[in-house]
């Protein structure tokens, strides 16, 4: 069975792990691990202090460093500082980065404005216009999230994500979850506003970090839940987090036998069907293609069918 079109040519982004933009060290881990990606910050790990130092290094990590199969990431500055655009300007170079994490967006025109900076750099480096995509932080500034779908439609958009912390500091929240770890109601709307854009634009969703470090199960059980509903992948800030994510948006070998199942049996139908006691239709194969889709390039090895017991 063929990969679908749209996930096939997809990046895998189940983890996009940050690294603070100068810090040798943490790249250095970073790239050893096994993030899908990297995202390079200049914003909120880098102190004002240290903004040009870090500009001025992340330069020459998008020069010099080997990436391998990772996807190359920077997040920039919020479009309400002096520094985006300066930030664009040092970094982009002809290889490197893949991708630009953009901040506080509010609206699609904030990303037409981006892909305008973009197209004259590319050609000013030599690289194809359009070959550097974005990932809008959709959620970040009030006025944001209801024109999320607008957002994840725009220009260069390859994956769209969300984020609490500066939604509830403009917000003024005494807490972002409840006492068992759930998001409180304005907080999963921006999250489900999110992943509602993305299916809709066929864009990549993917969900925001994980802020309690020593809390693996917490992290497990979130990641899980985003990878239930629908999300690509998720953004990680420690390195025990990443594998998580990597598991978590990957079908289990039991998924994968399945699937593959469910699309052989479907191969002699010419509509609905019965199977295994339940009513098969087109979006159960639609289900069961992108989670093959998703095996693709990755090690899972299916469930061999039990034998059965001697006689």
């Amino acid at each position: 069975m063929r990969a679908s079109l749209l996930l096939s040519a997809a990046r895998r982004l189940r983890s996009m792990h940050f690294v603070p933009g100068g810090s040798q060290k943490f790249l250095d881990k970073a790239l050893a691990s096994n993030a899908d990606a990297l995202i390079v910050d200049l914003e909120d790990s880098v102190a004002p202090a240290d903004k040009l130092a870090a500009r001025l290094e992340v330069s020459r990590w998008m020069e010099t460093v080997d990436f391998g199969t990772k996807t190359c990431c920077v997040r920039i500055n919020a479009l309400d500082t002096d520094l985006w655009e300066a930030d664009l300007v040092a970094t982009l170079r002809a290889k490197r980065p893949d991708m630009y994490v953009v901040p506080k967006v509010s609206s699609k025109e904030d990303i037409e404005r981006i892909g305008a900076v973009l197209s004259r750099l590319e050609r000013s480096v030599g690289r194809p216009e359009g070959s550097v995509t974005l990932m809008p932080i959709a959620t970040e500034v009030p006025q944001a999230p209801l024109r999320a779908h607008e957002i994840a439609a725009a220009p260069r958009v390859e994956a769209i994500t969300w984020g609490a912390e500066d939604l509830g500091a403009e917000l003024g929240v005494k807490r972002r979850k409840d006492d068992d770890g759930n998001w409180l109601e304005i907080f999963q709307l921006c999250r489900s506003l999110t992943l509602l854009a993305a299916k809709g634009a066929k864009v990549q969703a993917i969900d925001t970090v994980y802020t309690d470090l020593r809390d693996l199960k917490g992290c497990k059980k979130e990641s899980d839940k985003a990878a239930d509903s629908g999300f690509d992948g998720k953004m990680t800030i420690h390195p025990s987090q990443i594998d998580i994510a990597n598991t978590a948006f990957s079908p289990t070998a039991e998924e994968l036998k399945e699937a593959n199942e469910l699309l052989a049996a479907a191969e002699d139908q010419p509509g609905a069907f019965q199977w295994k006691g339940k009513m098969i239709d087109i979006p159960h194969l639609r289900q069961a293609r992108r989670a093959i889709d998703r095996a693709v390039g990755l090690d899972i090895v299916e469930v061999a069918p039990k034998e059965s017991p001697p006689a």
